[in-house]
């Protein structure tokens, strides 16, 4: 028997169709677009790449990467601040690019009101290396060495705000000395001036480090963690080496755009949550030398709470050290 419809009730049935909750019980209906503020073909976009092909499992849907650079980040990240909030488009980011880049960039958006938490994903510990020549043996060799050499003792920096530099900026307040920093446009040709003992140490990621320290054409003196590195027991923490709190982790995170509904960031928390579990994709991150958190540690309100203590911690360290665009 065919039903006749009033167009009254056809409008409210269209609106009914159209309300927040029939869209987040829906989604995802097509595919889901992650929005990478870095350049393809890196440890950083293979990381986000690796999560995104477990993902689409769970979602049935796509996960689709676009890599948008510029501006240490901001611009990627800005684009989904505009996006609208329903889950289609995400932003991936890391300790840079969503809380060091609020303290250094005039940002047309903010980092904590203009995204909605996804999930807390991986991180990983920056090593502090020197050239074989550095006479210091150990970090607390190193420091009096440092001291010994102010404003002359070259530490290689990859920009303004970057993880080197902000991390070169953390030591120079804890050990109280004063460091001369060489930028360079990337942290590969900063290491390779490292090897060549072109510049005297850099604080450097492990992956990117690790195999010249294991073959011993540099020192490394310790881990920026409270942990020590599996790939790299030998190797003491900062606290162990005798400079407690020189804590630099880059993690990352991934954000939906502001008022993206709680059901919709449910789903995604879960297909980011089965693929950390997922043994295979573990091995993956491991391998790029990635800490996965414990599952209570990757949910929205984890990442919320670990991103706005971030910003507490390190945007006094920056302002302080007037870190600008284009300082060094």
């Amino acid at each position: 028997m065919t039903r006749l419809f009033s167009g009254a009730a056809l409008a409210a049935a269209v609106l009914l169709a159209a309300t927040p909750g029939s869209r987040a019980q829906d989604f995802p209906s097509r595919p889901v677009t992650v929005v990478v503020p870095f350049s393809a073909g890196g440890p950083t976009d293979a990381l986000i790449r690796t999560l995104g092909e477990r993902m689409h499992q769970s979602l049935g849907q796509p996960v689709l990467v676009e890599n948008v650079t510029g501006a240490a980040g901001t611009i990627g990240v800005g684009r989904v601040a505009k996006a609208p909030g329903d889950g289609y488009t995400l932003s991936f980011g890391h300790w840079s690019t969503h809380v060091i880049n609020g303290a250094v960039y005039p940002l047309l958006f903010d980092l904590l009101s203009d995204f909605e938490p996804v999930a807390l994903l991986t991180s990983y510990p920056m090593l502090l290396v020197s050239k074989n020549s550095v006479p210091a043996k150990d970090l607390k060799e190193f420091v009096a060495w440092t001291k010994a050499n102010q404003d002359k003792a070259a530490v290689g920096s990859i920009g303004a705000g970057s993880a080197a530099h902000v991390a070169g900026v953390y030591f120079e307040k804890l050990a109280g000395v004063k460091l001369n920093y060489v930028p360079y446009r990337g942290a590969a040709p900063a290491l390779q001036d490292l090897l060549a003992g072109n510049i005297d140490f850099m604080f450097d990621h492990v992956s990117n480090a690790l195999p010249h320290v294991k073959e011993g054409k540099i020192r490394a003196y310790a881990v920026t963690s409270d942990k020590r590195l599996p790939s790299a027991p030998d190797i003491p923490t900062v606290d162990e080496a005798g400079l407690p709190k020189l804590h630099v982790s880059i993690w990352f995170g991934l954000w939906a755009p502001k008022g993206t509904p709680k059901e919709v960031v449910a789903k995604l928390n879960a297909a980011v949550k089965d693929a950390l579990a997922d043994p295979a994709v573990r091995a993956k991150l491991e391998a790029l030398g990635q800490v996965i958190p414990p599952v209570e540690q990757q949910t929205p309100q984890a990442l919320a709470a670990h991103q706005k203590a971030e910003i507490e911690k390190w945007w006094p360290i920056v302002k302080a050290a007037n870190i600008k665009i284009g300082t060094n």
